[in-house]
């Protein structure tokens, strides 16, 4: 199927060279309710007045009454193949994590030179355009937190650490208690990859699919993954550009919610669209405003895509191929239903 692109201007030149473009990203799977999420992203940017278009990478599983309200909203609709991990018996923190992996599609998005991405479960208040203009060749991203219980499985979580607040409990190796010997060096810095700025390239994917076929499977998936091949060039950004919400009783001293441009609404009972404020943490005056906030920008009707010159969409035929690449030798490829999201 070729994507779903609304009208647009044609790419500028410069000294007679095309000029890559540059464009937001996220990723949908199913045909549950993260169309909702996708639709309120769009319309955050637009509301910011991001210069920049979203892509939205979808599986074949989505249907396409999905795909068409995406395109009304202005996006992209690119369909990818899915990914999977060579068969393990690991426990993921969390059962749908695994589809997570095809994200690791939109490295084939090489038309553009460099791209955001952006979980269907954020939200953009505040114009982050500029994370554009940051130096080529790493990867950008906000650190996570090892507070939570889905990290119970990790040395992190058991004694105590957390790289947001590295001096409460010390690693190790810098620590005068005497914890076991098998704990190593510090741990890396280890970003959450709901948001990232990254540079697609097709000889980069290949080299993520290739190695997805020898190295471990480890309970976080994808992130963990993604942390593992680009721990050398990860560079951290502020936490004002990721806010996973789980930051505002694990380290509020951290926080300045007046200042945060991008909000993660990944916490348990925390997605704007379904939200009811029974689970845990989500009767908080904090965790009720940043909802509504949300709520009033889905709401909004004059934040619906109009294209500036016609308001018809088109569907082009410039599609890039799916590219299906065997991760396991012994898999026959056949589709796997999306499990439900959180």
């Amino acid at each position: 199927m070729a994507p779903i692109v609304p009208t647009a201007p044609a790419a500028g030149k410069s000294g007679g060279r095309v000029m890559k473009s540059r464009a937001y990203v996220t990723f949908l799977a199913g045909d549950g309710d993260y169309v909702k999420g996708v639709v309120g992203l769009a319309k955050g940017l637009r509301k910011v007045g991001s210069a920049y278009r979203l892509v939205v990478a979808v599986l074949p599983d989505v249907p396409e009454a999905h795909r068409r309200i995406l395109a009304t909203q202005g996006c992209v609709v690119r369909e990818i193949e899915p990914v999977y991990p060579p068969e393990n018996h690991i426990r993921f923190a969390m059962a749908y994590y695994v589809i997570n992996y095809s994200k690791l599609r939109i490295w084939n998005f090489e038309e553009y030179s460099k791209m955001i991405y952006l979980d269907a479960d954020i939200q953009v208040y505040d114009n982050v355009d500029h994370l554009f203009d940051r130096p080529d060749g790493y990867l950008y991203a906000v650190m996570d937190c090892f507070c939570e219980k889905t990290w119970s499985h990790t040395p992190q979580y058991k004694i105590g650490y957390c790289q947001q607040c590295p001096d409460k409990v010390k690693w190790p190796e810098h620590s005068k208690v005497a914890w076991p010997a098998e704990m190593g060096p510090t741990p890396p810095l280890y970003f959450n990859a709901g948001m990232f700025v990254f540079e697609p390239g097709r000889e980069i994917c290949d080299r993520l699919l290739e190695t997805l076929r020898v190295v471990p499977v480890t309970p976080f998936a994808e992130q963990d993954f993604l942390n593992m091949f680009f721990e050398k060039i990860y560079k951290p950004i502020p936490l004002v550009y990721n806010l996973v919400l789980a930051m505002l009783w694990r380290h509020p001293e951290n926080v300045e919610l007046d200042n945060v441009k991008v909000v993660h609404y990944c916490a348990a009972g925390s997605k704007p669209w379904r939200y009811t404020g029974k689970e845990a943490n989500m009767d908080r005056e904090d965790i009720k405003t940043l909802v509504a906030k949300w709520l009033d920008i889905y709401n909004d009707d004059s934040l619906d895509y109009v294209a500036a010159e016609n308001a018809v969409l088109q569907e082009t035929a410039c599609s890039l191929s799916p590219i299906v690449t065997v991760v396991t030798e012994t898999s026959n490829n056949s589709y796997i239903p999306t499990p439900s999201a959180a």
